[in-house]
């Protein structure tokens, strides 16, 4: 078996190695992380100003997707975006005055 000689240039290369392999899975993890934000219910229904019951009814008649981990339910915050784009009505109006 012939031996293999590490010299101390060798392990600083490593280190470097190692390092930029490192920075670049924790930059793409924090990118990914920076672009999906999860919100809970209770700030889903102060951002939509709705009742708890009728956050229940959206999620049970799958107009608001979710996700549910032990007993927390979270939505991301980029599907809500998406939601409120795709119901968005194009007429202008308040109280019953269009604009």
């Amino acid at each position: 078996m012939a031996a293999t000689i590490i010299t101390q240039e060798d392990l600083i290369q490593f280190r470097e190695d190692l390092f930029e392999e490192l920075k670049k899975y924790f930059s793409k993890k924090d990118e990914s992380a920076a672009n999906t934000k999860w919100l809970k219910s209770h700030q889903v229904q102060r951002l939509l100003s709705i009742s708890p019951g009728t956050l229940q009814n959206l999620r049970a008649n799958g107009t608001i997707p979710y996700t549910k981990i032990g007993g927390v339910i979270f939505y991301s915050q980029e599907e809500i975006n998406a939601i409120m784009k795709f119901n968005k009505r194009n007429e202008k109006s308040f109280n019953g005055k269009l604009f």
